[in-house]
């Protein structure tokens, strides 16, 4: 839409006094609010991706999300992997074998996507998954590839749709649910010269939403997952102007200084044990560095399984820890010391799961921590995302991470993040537009319309004032034209000679109204009679003006009577050759000038 002034203004305004991240969130907006592309297209809304109201998950409840793979659609559930660049679904192979003795195998791990059963199915080859943080966890499979159509939300939701997107179809147990990849770099195939686009890239070039942005928080066990891409939702997080830049290593963007953990007073971390780790959804753990996981089991009373390599927790130890009720802060920073931070508090419940087949034989409780071997591992997963919300603007390369506010039945308030190339971006250095500059830009705008009503203002005064003049001047020359002329002059004026009524003016009572005349008009002459009077006793002719026809209208002339034809009339004639003015040269000059004597009533 293209802005009028006010609502420009209006737009500038509620900008200028809307909360932003530091650099990144100042390109930030409202949602409701839509400006134009400088190629005038218009910059569409963020998409609020629903969850699937659905917990998932073999070491959860995690809160899943709804996609539709495929012609025709198949609704599946996933995780969303802030990591991945690719869809990762579940074929008919990961319920078989040991898997096959689990009841409602299927829909533990989210629904198949049958890719025979799909008309737009374009298959490619057999690759590995290959994402390279979950290859230094030892987490990898190899998956059918290809491509195909993928539809957020449920069937029916009216959600967004790509087509040709890239799909990893897998059947093994690393991974027990498929994954959303959020972020925008293209895969490349080794048999390709052409990488292929995202998911987000794609939206982005169909104009689906307003930048490769997006904001997210995985829930817990009492609060769904949170997904919005182009923008964030800003009724899910406390507001903080700590923005981190993206990580130097294009495989690891996410990645945030751990500068201490601790919980209560007891420090479970501190500047000696600080470290780099990577923020990553598609893993449900902590991997720490091995002295801080020493830390939590001192301070929690934790046992390793050398087996399994999971901290278990029988029933004693659980009903203990729940006595105890520790919670545990994460202060992060852009590096590992120093600088502006934010806290994230995990209180014992994001810590209290279960964990099942395939990763255990029997399901159990256990604490999600687990031990790195190296500082590649160091990772904060979808436990750490239970309580932060995080930013991510790929074009800018920065992100923001905030403690979550949850509030049962709170209304979203989702903003925008425009890219650096829409028109009416405030996005740091991209755009150059401060806070300062806005506001300068406001009080510019409501001068320009204060200047503007003053002038038409202005113009509408001076007019009128012309049009008061004009009618004052009618006046003076009323005064005029009613003054003699003076004692030279031989003509005594009429004194309504010359006399308008003004325009708008009402008509003095008091006084006739005249035809327009000058003030130098001579008298009327006198005007042939049209009619014969009687012959008086000489046998001459009178000029007459007795009584006319009825209908006939006087005129007023200068103090004798004139009249006009009878309009009543219905036959007119031609005139009787008026004698009066012909020669009285009839040779006769004696009766020449009785006959003159006589029509001029002598």
């Amino acid at each position: 839409m293209r802005f009028q002034a006010a609502a420009l203004s209006a737009l500038f305004l509620e900008s200028a006094a809307s909360y932003d991240f530091s650099d990144m969130a100042k390109s930030i907006l409202p949602a409701q609010k839509l400006a134009k592309r400088e190629n005038t297209t218009d910059i569409p809304l963020p998409i609020n991706v629903e969850a699937s109201q659905y917990w998932d998950g073999a070491d959860g409840p995690w809160s899943s999300f709804p996609l539709q793979v495929g012609t025709p659609a198949q609704d599946i559930r996933v995780f969303v992997s802030t990591n991945g660049y690719t869809t990762w679904t579940v074929k008919p192979l990961g319920c078989q074998g040991m898997a096959g003795s689990i009841s409602g195998c299927e829909e533990s791990r989210g629904e198949f996507f049958l890719t025979n059963t799909s008309l737009t199915w374009v298959p490619n080859s057999i690759f590995q998954l290959g994402l390279p943080n979950e290859m230094a966890l030892g987490l990898d499979d190899e998956a059918n590839y290809g491509f195909d159509t993928v539809t957020l939300g449920w069937q029916g939701s009216g959600g967004p749709s790509v087509q040709h997107s890239t799909i990893a179809n897998m059947g093994y147990y690393q991974f027990w649910l498929g994954t959303f990849g959020l972020n925008p770099q293209p895969a490349n195939f080794t048999t390709y010269t052409d990488p292929q686009p995202s998911f987000m890239t794609q939206l982005k070039r169909n104009n689906t939403i307003p930048s490769l942005s997006w904001g997210y928080t995985a829930g817990n066990q009492y609060l769904y997952g949170s997904l919005v891409l182009g923008g964030y939702d800003q009724s899910k997080f406390e507001p903080t102007n700590l923005t981190m830049p993206f990580g130097a290593d294009v495989s690891r963007d996410l990645l945030v200084g751990v500068q201490s953990i601790k919980t209560g007073n007891a420090g479970l971390s501190n500047s000696s044990d600080a470290f780099y780790a990577l923020i990553d959804s598609t893993v449900a753990y902590l991997y720490l560095p091995e002295s801080v996981c020493t830390a939590f089991e001192n301070a929690f009373g934790l046992v390793y399984d050398e087996y399994y390599q999971y901290y278990l927790v029988n029933d004693t130890m659980h009903t203990s820890l729940l006595a105890l009720n520790k919670s545990v802060t994460f202060t992060l920073g852009q590096s590992t010391s120093g600088g502006q931070t934010t806290e994230i508090t995990l209180p014992y419940a994001a810590f209290d799961l279960e964990i099942a087949f395939p990763y255990v034989a029997n399901s159990t409780r256990y604490f999600p921590l687990k031990r790195a071997a190296n500082d590649t591992q160091y990772t904060l997963g979808r436990t750490f995302l239970q309580e932060a919300y995080v930013v991510a603007d790929y074009e800018r390369r920065n992100f923001t991470v905030a403690p979550c506010v949850w509030e049962q039945n709170s209304a979203s308030e989702i903003r925008t993040i425009f890219s650096p190339d829409s028109k009416f971006s405030f996005g740091g250095k991209s755009s150059g537009i401060s806070g300062g500059a806005i506001a300068g830009i406001v009080i510019g705008v409501l001068a320009i319309i204060a200047i503007l009503a003053g002038a038409l203002w202005f113009m509408r005064r001076k007019k009128q004032q012309k049009k008061y003049a004009a009618v004052e001047l009618e006046a003076k020359s009323l005064a005029a034209a009613q003054t003699p002329s003076g004692p030279s002059s031989p003509m005594k004026e009429d004194p309504h000679a010359g006399v308008n009524t003004p325009t708008g003016g009402e008509l003095d009572g008091s006084r006739q109204v005249h035809e327009i005349a000058g003030p130098s008009k001579p008298n009327a002459a006198e005007m042939d009679a049209p009619w014969r009077g009687e012959l008086d006793a000489a046998g001459g002719h009178h000029e007459f003006y007795g009584k006319l026809p009825q209908n006939t209208f006087e005129m007023e002339g200068n103090n004798e009577p004139i009249f006009e034809m009878d309009a009543t009339a219905t036959q007119l004639h031609e005139l009787e050759p008026d004698t009066r003015r012909q020669s009285w040269d009839s040779g006769d000059d004696r009766g020449d000038e009785k006959r003159y004597l006589q029509m001029q009533g002598y």
